[in-house]
């Protein structure tokens, strides 16, 4: 991927940013419409609404750099590069997704896209971030890593000792926080004395800033930032994206704690519907051509599903061969 600031005139980064947004919405509207409708192992946890964080972030890095993601993964592994027939077949639980049909929804793996897993622990995968960190460091070969964690994460412990030991050590690491202002039902501003997440980063002597998360250039030229600091070696830093799931916590959660009028306001800040009318502002792309986008990501999305139903069940007897003593 590019990691080069659009520009106006920058179609090709614009349009890509604008694909893989809808490669996510969909693909989630198509798995949460398969967990109402057929019988689906696990669980899932939707990032609709939330598109621009993992497509801003994911734009600023290359193809070797690494991602740790959540319980919330869905969009992380796609804005990384996972292809949607092994996204899919990890969902149904075949043998040619992404972790072999043993992880399902919340144990995404793509180590050929330098995606180190969706994990369900909250805070978890802040630690392991650090470690692809470290080993980028050693390697000096200018990789970093990033690592994705909710505004509840942030006041898990391994949170706190992952950014400390990343600061001391100057790994090349990029803290990113995706603030959906709920931890499952509790409000952000029930769980911590401060305003922000980012204002925590001054006690771990790293760069912290907050940005609008509905907004993938506002995302990506934050993290751009942050990734090209970390690359040249002087550490790390946090980034903080105020965003909202429109989607309940989980698949049947009715997220009724919300304020009334509280989901309305944020739909309306839609990050996609927002970049097709820029690109249409710009001269970019007409309504015709992002309509048609639309319907090569719908078409992809469903040869996806196709090749997953088709796709050979996991052998149980396979399943030592994922273990390691």
């Amino acid at each position: 991927m590019s990691a080069k600031k659009p520009s106006q005139h920058d179609k090709t980064i614009l349009l890509s940013m604008l694909r893989k947004m809808y490669e996510i919405r969909l693909a989630e509207e198509a798995v949460y419409h398969a967990f109402l409708s057929e019988p689906m192992p696990g669980t899932i946890h939707q990032s609709i609404g939330e598109e621009a964080v993992a497509v801003g972030v994911c734009h600023a890095l290359r193809d070797g750099d690494y991602v740790t993601s959540t319980h919330r993964g869905h969009a992380h592994a796609i804005a990384k590069g996972a292809t949607l027939r092994a996204f899919f077949a990890e969902i149904y639980a075949k043998s040619t997704g992404m972790s072999g049909g043993m992880g399902g929804s919340m144990h995404l793996f793509d180590k050929a896209h330098g995606f180190l897993g969706s994990i369900g622990i909250v805070g978890a995968g802040l630690p392991i971030a650090c470690g692809a960190a470290l080993a980028a460091q050693l390697e000096g070969k200018g990789r970093v890593a990033v690592g994705f964690f909710g505004d509840g994460a942030a006041n898990q412990g391994a949170t706190h000792e992952a950014m400390n030991l990343a600061a001391v050590w100057k790994l090349p690491v990029v803290f990113v926080c995706e603030n959906n202002l709920y931890a499952v039902s509790t409000p952000v501003a029930k769980s911590m004395a401060v305003a922000q997440v980012a204002d925590r980063a001054v006690a771990y002597g790293m760069p912290g800033v907050t940005t609008d998360g509905m907004d993938v250039l506002a995302v990506y030229d934050e993290a751009r930032k942050a990734v090209e600091r970390a690359r040249q070696g002087d550490g790390p830093s946090l980034v903080e994206c105020m965003t909202y799931r429109f989607k309940g916590h989980s698949r049947f959660e009715p997220a009724s704690y919300r304020p009334e009028g509280e989901l309305e306001e944020w739909m309306a800040k839609d990050p996609i519907p927002r970049l097709r009318r820029l690109l249409a502002q710009q001269g970019l792309a007409s309504e015709a051509e992002a309509d048609a986008l639309e319907a090569e990501v719908e078409a992809a999305v469903e040869d996806a599903i196709a090749f997953a139903k088709a796709s050979p069940e996991v052998d149980p007897d396979q399943v030592p061969s994922y273990v390691f003593a």
